[in-house]
């Protein structure tokens, strides 16, 4: 098992304590997390990803998708099986499942789309207006200063 210390990371970031735990929550459940259903996870553009879960043998009303708190949960529950024969090897999973996946801050669920016993979910990161970079204009000169005090007394009244 290895231990990562991430106390340096401290010393030099403010406000970052939730990537933190979710770094540490992680690597837990690395360790004994489930390997069924296998998935991958691909950046499909600049601000756009898809999360792609191999779940042959369900149907889209057996499987389940939720975001709760930035958390994707992708679910299958198998009906009672019918009749099945008998086998002399099954070696086909048909288990339910539950994954989940942490989502970012502002990435956003597009759709999902089952093709081929794959389950392609596809996301995107939104940042709002407020989040995007802009360039800051720096004035000069004694006007400059006067128009700026104006412009606070202005808007505290």
């Amino acid at each position: 098992m290895r231990t990562f210390d991430l106390s340096p990371l401290f010393r030099s970031s403010v406000g970052f304590e939730r990537m933190m735990s979710l770094l540490d929550a992680t690597m837990r459940a690395d360790e004994a997390g489930p390997s069924y259903p296998p998935y991958n996870i691909e950046k499909t553009g600049e601000d756009t990803y898809r999360i792609t879960l191999a779940v042959a043998g369900f149907s889209a009303k057996e499987l389940a998708i939720d975001l709760r708190e930035d958390v994707l949960y992708v679910s299958g529950g198998k009906d009672e099986p019918q009749d099945e024969g008998s086998f002399l090897y099954k070696g086909i999973a048909a288990r339910s499942f539950q994954r989940k996946f942490q989502l970012a801050d502002h990435v956003k669920v597009e759709g999902a789309n089952l093709e081929n016993g794959l389950l392609h979910i596809d996301l995107a990161r939104e940042l709002p207006e407020a989040m995007k970079p802009r360039r800051i204009e720096i004035a000069t000169g004694p006007a400059a200063k006067r128009k700026t005090i104006v412009d606070i007394k202005a808007s505290a009244a």
